[in-house]
C-alpha cells in the first residue's frame, strides 16, 4: 500500500471556477499509485471544490450566475466581518463541496470524458487558496 499527499496553492482573482485537473494528473503520476482513491480537500469556508464539465465555458459561467443569484450579496446578513460578500460565500460553499473523493485506476483519476476538477471561488477579491491532495492505494 502506498500513499502520498501534497498541498497545492491556487490563486484566484474573484468569483469563478478555476480548473486544477492538470495539477491532479501530475500529482497522481508522481505518486506512483496505480489503483486507489484520491481525496481532494479545500482548506477554506468561502470556496469549494467541484467536478464539472470542462468543455463548454458557458457551463461554468451559468453555475457562477446561478449561485450569485441564489446567495446574493447585499442581503441583511448578520455575519459581515470580512465584507458584504463574506456570508454569501459561506452559503455557496455550504451548498457545494469542500472534499471530493475520486477513484484512481491505472494511475489516473477516473474522471469522465468532459469532467474536470475545479476550485469554485466565491469571494469577490483575489485569494490564495490551498487544496490538499491525498492518494492511497497500490
Amino acid at each position: 500500500m502506498k500513499q502520498a499527499h501534497r498541498t497545492i496553492p491556487v490563486s484566484t482573482h474573484g468569483p469563478g471556477l478555476y480548473e486544477i485537473t492538470d495539477v491532479l494528473v501530475r500529482f497522481l503520476r508522481d505518486s506512483g499509485v496505480r489503483d486507489g482513491l484520491v481525496t481532494c480537500f479545500i482548506r477554506h469556508t468561502s470556496a469549494s471544490l467541484l467536478i464539472q464539465e470542462n468543455a463548454d465555458p458557458d457551463v461554468r459561467r451559468d453555475l457562477q450566475d446561478f449561485f450569485a443569484h441564489l446567495a446574493r450579496n447585499g442581503m441583511n446578513y448578520r455575519h459581515t466581518a470580512e465584507g458584504p460578500d463574506d456570508m454569501p460565500s459561506h452559503i455557496r460553499s455550504a451548498l457545494t463541496q469542500t472534499s471530493i473523493a475520486i477513484p484512481v485506476t491505472d494511475g489516473r483519476a477516473a474522471l469522465g470524458t468532459w469532467q474536470g476538477l475545479y476550485v469554485f471561488e466565491h469571494r469577490d477579491a483575489p485569494h490564495s487558496r490551498e487544496v490538499v491532495l491525498h492518494v492511497i492505494g497500490d
